[in-house]
């Protein structure tokens, strides 16, 4: 972890090199509550983490004002530690999990926002809907019955890769299917208008292909 002024010199450096309306995810995963202050003290207030009991557990110690993202494979079994509080889950990889999501949504009294994640990466351990499937699943119509859930856009994650043209390749693909889904199915609905694509060594590539949200860790916290 880098220290408390390094940190905020950090969150500074980042978020003014970013478009009106791109809103920063610092993943604060793997780092302790003292990381998480210095980047709520420098105006940070979106936070990532991938594991839901380490995501509750720091909700309970930190600053309620703070909005958690849940952006890891989340089980089912975990979603009643977020379900009360959780500001937006970016993983929701099969409409069995949306219907888990909307049953908690159901027993806390709320509307639970989620992103669709699909799979564009090459490789074969990354989670998500492909855009095919992602596309028939909404197409089924029978998410509209969830009441307890919003979907409001779509995740991706890009090939770890230093090829900058296939990472931009796929970045400009889920920008596509977004626009697809929002005309299709989302058309009156401004509610639908999220992209979470990026992250710390390819969130500028993600920007110009359509994001709204992107998720930083290292560039931030350090490894």
């Amino acid at each position: 972890m880098k220290d408390k002024e390094l940190i905020k010199r950090s969150i500074e450096e980042i978020r003014a090199t970013l478009p009106v309306g791109v809103t920063l995810i610092a993943v604060s995963k793997y780092h302790p509550a003292e990381a998480i202050e210095a980047a709520y003290e420098a105006g940070q207030r979106d936070f990532g983490e991938s594991k839901a009991q380490d995501l509750k557990a720091k909700h309970e110690l930190l600053a309620k004002d703070i909005r958690w993202h849940f952006i890891g494979h989340l089980q089912s079994n975990k979603i009643k530690y977020i379900a009360p509080f959780i500001h937006l889950i970016h993983s929701i990889d099969s409409f069995r999990l949306l219907e888990e999501v909307n049953r908690h949504g159901a027993k806390n009294g709320r509307r639970i926002p989620c992103l669709l994640q699909i799979h564009i990466a090459q490789e074969e351990s990354k989670f998500g809907f492909t855009p095919d499937e992602c596309l028939e699943m909404l197409a089924g119509e029978q998410w509209r019955t969830l009441e307890n859930v919003e979907i409001r856009g779509l995740m991706c994650m890009a090939s770890n890769t230093d090829d900058r043209e296939q990472i931009a390749t796929e970045f400009s693909a889920v920008q596509e299917l977004f626009k697809k889904i929002k005309a299709r199915h989302f058309s009156d609905d401004k509610k639908f208008s999220i992209i979470s694509a990026g992250m710390s060594d390819d969130y500028p590539i993600a920007i110009n292909h359509g994001s709204t949200h992107i998720r930083v860790g290292s560039s931030i916290f350090a490894e």
